[in-house]
């Protein structure tokens, strides 16, 4: 009976004691688990690039982060599933069913650096890594290994085994300032990770395994060794075929790094700042036309001179949307001012608003396209204007005079319809002409005096190509849910249909006289309605043309203002402009004639209130008694020793002959102080050469002399 006594005894120590122990492993289970939903988790949503993508989602341009670090957003979709397959056969290859922390992969290390002395291969799962780049603490320490277990657990805890592999692949160091393998895709192999190569995908797992000693940029013969390596490894786990190792082991490795995408530079910066809050906009810009347009820009400046930039602007004049905005031929070329965003910067437009001013002469009805007008020196109120090559053509069709941008016939016709309805007229276009010293427009503004940007041109013939109405630039597509979100309106809902500018006949006869300007080299228009302009002193060379659907605008010349002798709408603006058209794609065919628009073959054709245009100034005069006005002295075409040369100086006497005072003298456009009633003024040149004497009496009538002041 003892020794059943003892036998139970015992017993019952056994199952007191393997009950207390399966209590103390219960109770250390649920102490751990405890633990683990205790634990806070770090933000595992960084922040990320920026990006500026194009209408078609295409990367544009990103900006960096804190640190100036690159961390592009990427979802798994978006990276090859090939490098996926690689990424989880080297680095976890029970991801998909471990709890983030992998007992095989840990026993395995283990036993390795006990047998080796060194560590062999690491026993980090994803997660583990994944939690380690989130804390950002060393895991050399058995307190550290053991924080990045707990942290690991809790992740697989609380998100899904994509949203950590995302995370990896958001995070993974790749060298220097690269974070995640969208971004190092893009620096290493000029490339979306979307389509990776065997070879590609292999560097992209071992970067993050050793990101410094394996730069590409530092030391490729490293880089190499850990990729064939890998490569090997997966193909001995049938990842990849023979052939796919034999062809990436044959691929060379990246040896720098590549610049990241950064089209349309100026306009992308300027949306950046004026909306930081947003991680990505989506614009109007076609990357592919933005790209070609940048090239052409880059291969033109060189030739028009060392501090000569240029600048592009491509819109849909249908929708208004912006396909491609280039602000110079190379936004780091500090020789050009590059950083100058020139489609946004004010500048004499030269002779591109005279078809504003033919239109509006159309519209009232002053003039018709046949019309005959006369180009012969005047003087409208003071104001002398003189052609580009100070001659004169005599009576020609106003079709002629525009085409030929004749500048009498402009101001004349500026004059009948008055520079103040212009300037109105530009503004409902969508322009904001800037005046000197905020003075009324006067003629002057016909041939340039007066502020406007690329952008305005731009936005006053898209109104001339859609048939005289404006419509509002765009340069964003819908807003996105986190724009909705802020409170962020979107630039395109609908097309945003602007005043009028011109009459649909009116705007319909420009473009037609447009269409027949003279080209470059007098290669055909191929369908394009264009004008070229040239500011005072050779400062900006200008030409815009349209077709049925779409408008270019291209500007030429120094950002600091210099002078650029030479520098002519026609010779170094028309060329690219006709380029990139070519570059835009086939044409669409400017529209038909609207109705009501009166035809006619020549002025003789016309009405006979249309059939001239009629200068009421010049009627009173030939109507006068008074003489004809001329210069009595100097003659013109004389050779006239003043002494210049030696540096004494001497005036030069003028006297007039004719006409009615007052009267008002001009050297080379510029006047002449005078007692206004006298014959005889007095001037001092300042140096010697060519100069153009005008004079205009009391009644608008003029005379002109050319001489030559030695």
């Amino acid at each position: 009976m003892r020794a059943i006594g003892k036998v139970w005894r015992r017993r019952w120590r056994a199952v007191a004691l393997s009950g207390l122990l399966v209590a103390l492993v219960v109770g250390s289970l649920i102490g751990v688990a405890a633990l683990i939903v205790a634990t806070e988790l770090p933000d595992s949503n960084p922040v990320v690039s920026t990006l500026m993508l194009d209408r078609d989602g295409r990367l544009l341009r990103p900006f960096t982060v804190a640190g100036g670090r690159w961390r592009l957003p990427v979802s798994l979709d978006q990276v090859d599933p090939g490098y996926l397959a690689m990424l989880l056969a080297v680095e976890d290859r029970r991801f998909r069913t471990h709890a983030g922390v992998d007992p095989r992969a840990l026993l395995r290390a283990a036993g390795q650096l006990l047998v080796n002395g060194r560590i062999v291969s690491g026993g980090s799962t994803l997660t583990m890594q994944v939690a380690r780049l989130l804390e950002g603490e060393s895991t050399r320490r058995l307190a550290g290994k053991l924080r990045q277990i707990r942290l690991a657990l809790a992740l697989e805890r609380r998100l899904d085994k994509d949203a950590i592999l995302t995370a990896y692949l958001t995070r993974a160091p790749y060298g220097g300032n690269l974070e995640g393998v969208r971004a190092a895709a893009l620096a290493w192999f000029g490339k979306e990770p979307r389509r990776l190569s065997a070879a590609e995908s292999a560097v992209l797992v071992a970067l993050p395994q050793a990101p410094e000693s394996r730069r590409p940029d530092r030391d490729p013969a490293a880089l190499r060794r850990a990729r064939d390596r890998i490569l090997e490894r997966v193909h001995r786990l049938g990842v990849i075929d023979d052939i796919a190792l034999a062809a990436a082991l044959r691929e060379p490795v990246p040896t720098r790094r590549r610049p990241f995408p950064m089209l349309a530079a100026h306009l992308t910066w300027r949306l950046h700042r004026a909306h930081p809050e947003l991680t990505s906009q989506r614009l109007t810009i076609d990357a592919g036309l933005q790209q070609r347009l940048e090239r052409l820009a880059a291969n033109r400046a060189p030739a028009l001179g060392t501090k000569v930039s240029l600048a592009l602007l491509a819109v849909d004049h249908v929708t208004g949307e912006v396909l491609a905005s280039v602000g110079s031929a190379d936004p780091f070329d500090d020789g050009r001012r590059g950083y100058i965003d020139m489609t946004r910067a004010p500048r004499s437009p030269g002779s591109t608003l005279k078809p504003l001013i033919y239109g509006l002469a159309f519209e009232d009805g002053i003039a018709h396209p046949e019309s005959l007008i006369e180009d012969r020196p005047s003087g409208f109120a003071g104001y002398v204007p003189t052609n580009f090559d100070r001659q004169f053509q005599g009576t020609v069709s106003v079709r002629r005079a525009l085409q030929l941008s004749l500048n009498i016939p402009a101001i004349q016709l500026l004059d009948a319809v008055g520079p103040e309805r212009l300037a109105a007229r530009l503004r409902r276009a969508g322009a904001r002409p800037l005046l000197p010293d905020r003075s009324p427009p006067g003629l002057a503004i016909g041939l340039g005096g007066v502020g406007l940007t690329l952008a305005d041109l731009v936005r006053l013939y898209a109104a001339i190509a859609r048939g005289g109405t404006a419509v509002a630039l765009k340069e964003r597509l819908h807003g996105t849910q986190t724009e909705k979100a802020l409170g962020v309106p979107a630039d395109v809902s609908a097309v945003t249909q602007g005043p009028p500018v011109l009459d649909t006949r009116a705007a319909w006869s420009v473009a037609s006289i447009l269409a027949g300007a003279p080209t470059p080299m007098h290669t055909p228009t191929g369908g394009i309605a264009f004008k070229t302009g040239t500011s005072y002193g050779y400062r900006d060379a200008w030409a815009i043309g349209f077709d049925g659907r779409h408008v270019i605008g291209v500007w030429t010349g120094r950002p600091d203002g210099a002078p650029v002798p030479g520098l002519v709408g026609l010779d170094a603006a028309a060329p690219i402009l006709f380029d990139a058209f070519a570059r835009l794609g086939p044409r669409v065919p400017l529209p038909s004639a609207p109705p009501g628009i009166l035809s006619a073959a020549s002025a003789a054709a016309l009405p006979p209130p249309l059939q001239r245009v009629r200068d009421s100034r010049q009627a009173s005069a030939s109507d006068a008694t008074d003489p004809v006005l001329e210069i009595a002295y100097p003659p013109s075409g004389a050779r006239i020793d003043l002494g210049l040369a030696s540096g004494r100086g001497a005036e030069l006497v003028l006297k007039a002959r004719g006409g009615t005072p007052p009267f008002t003298w001009f050297a080379n456009g510029l006047p002449i102080p005078r007692a206004p009633f006298d014959r005889i003024a007095r001037w001092t040149p300042d140096g010697p050469g060519f100069v153009v004497i005008s004079l205009i009496d009391g009644r608008g009538a003029a005379a002109r002399a050319t001489v030559f002041l030695e």
